[in-house]
């Protein structure tokens, strides 16, 4: 029913349109994949929505917490939290060590956000998830639910990914 009424309205849309119908119906697919191949391993996904900012907070006074506001916005940390590591302003695990570190480290709950994102994912049974499985996507934080440790995979193909275990 539904397929039917989208191919309706692509019928209607003039051929400049549909490159932008395109690249949106691609992110949906993407994403809808990324979620498929956490499920197909067992990882039980909620996308908490009340609880996000006070997530992202934690995050940020966990991870960035020797980060003061004058060396933020130096390194314009509000646009991408992940520049304490680029800028090299917290130590951390790089490319592959970073990669094997996080494949190493138990992971059977943690949490997902995306740089820009209203809500974080809140994953279970997540043991089998290794870093091959966030390659596809972008600005993306991942951390376990005691904030000791993060991964980022980010947009920029020479910086990242980045893994920080807490000391």
């Amino acid at each position: 029913m539904i397929r039917a009424q989208i191919e309706g309205i692509l019928e209607d849309l003039p051929e400049e349109e549909l490159e932008s119908v395109y690249w949106s119906i691609k992110f949906i697919h993407e994403g809808y994949l990324f979620k498929k191949s956490l499920l197909d391993k067992g990882v039980m996904i909620e996308e908490l929505f009340g609880e996000a900012e006070e997530i992202k907070d934690l995050w940020d006074s966990t991870f960035a917490k020797n980060v003061n506001e004058e060396m933020r916005e130096s390194i314009h940390y509000d646009q991408f939290k992940w520049h304490i590591f680029s800028y090299e302003k917290q130590d951390c695990f790089k490319e592959t060590a970073a990669r094997k570190a996080f494949d190493a480290v138990s992971k059977d709950e943690l949490y997902v956000m995306y740089q820009n994102s209203p809500y974080v994912m809140q994953c279970s049974h997540a043991h089998k998830v290794i870093a091959a499985d966030f390659d596809s996507q972008q600005d993306i934080y991942i951390f376990d639910k005691h904030f000791t440790w993060t991964y980022i995979h980010t947009h920029e193909s020479m910086c990242g990914p980045y893994f920080y275990h807490v000391k």
